[in-house]
């Protein structure tokens, strides 16, 4: 799937990216190449094969579901700038 520098150029305006007029024609080039290789997934035979996350079959082990607050709250700020209370101090940023 050809791209012209037209399209090129209106994708990177949509993904807030700032290409070079001159780079514009090698950038369609390299992206026309990306496009074809992708086109070539279409070719391969998938009839019959489920789809899958993993390549290998792996059952995650499982644990409660427990709600708790750690059980160390003077650990859990132990380290920031400020606290008071076991709770962390941040500076106001809305006026």
């Amino acid at each position: 799937m050809p791209l012209d520098e037209s399209t090129v150029a209106r994708i990177a305006r949509l993904a807030n990216l700032e290409i070079a007029d001159e780079a514009l024609a090698s950038m369609a080039e390299e992206l026309s190449h990306i496009l074809t290789w992708i086109e070539q997934l279409n070719e391969v035979d998938i009839e019959g094969v489920e789809p899958m996350t993993r390549v290998v079959d792996v059952t995650l082990p499982m644990r409660d579901d427990t709600v708790s607050d750690g059980g160390t709250p003077d650990d859990i700020v132990a380290n920031a700038p400020e606290s008071e209370r076991g709770f962390f101090l941040v500076p106001k940023v809305i006026e």
